[in-house]
């Protein structure tokens, strides 16, 4: 059985990251020019829980996954800060379940 942790306690963990929690917002698709200079699709969704909210960052196809009000799972997640905030993913180890079926 999978030790999931809140949105909080996520927020002050950097890698190995269990968390299952529900989408609260959906944010505006942008794209990026990565350092490669390929562009790449971004989102930021929120996920909250009653300890708080995080962002969700999801590139290219992940996005679309994703609706509002969805239970998404991130098994071995980590988290990042960027200008101030804190966002979560699931990364190249990690993995997104959305609407798991327990």
């Amino acid at each position: 059985m999978t030790d999931y942790v809140s949105v909080d306690q996520a927020k002050k963990m950097r890698g190995g990251i269990n968390i299952k929690t529900t989408v609260k917002r959906l944010g505006e698709k942008r794209t990026v020019t990565l350092k490669s200079g390929e562009p790449k699709d971004v989102c930021d969704h929120i996920l909250a829980d009653d300890s708080g909210e995080i962002k969700l960052t999801l590139w290219g196809d992940d996005i679309s996954k994703v609706k509002e009000g969805d239970v998404v799972e991130i098994i071995n997640g980590y988290t990042k800060e960027f200008r101030g905030e804190i966002s979560i993913s699931s990364g190249k180890y990690g993995e997104m379940k959305v609407n798991p079926v327990d």
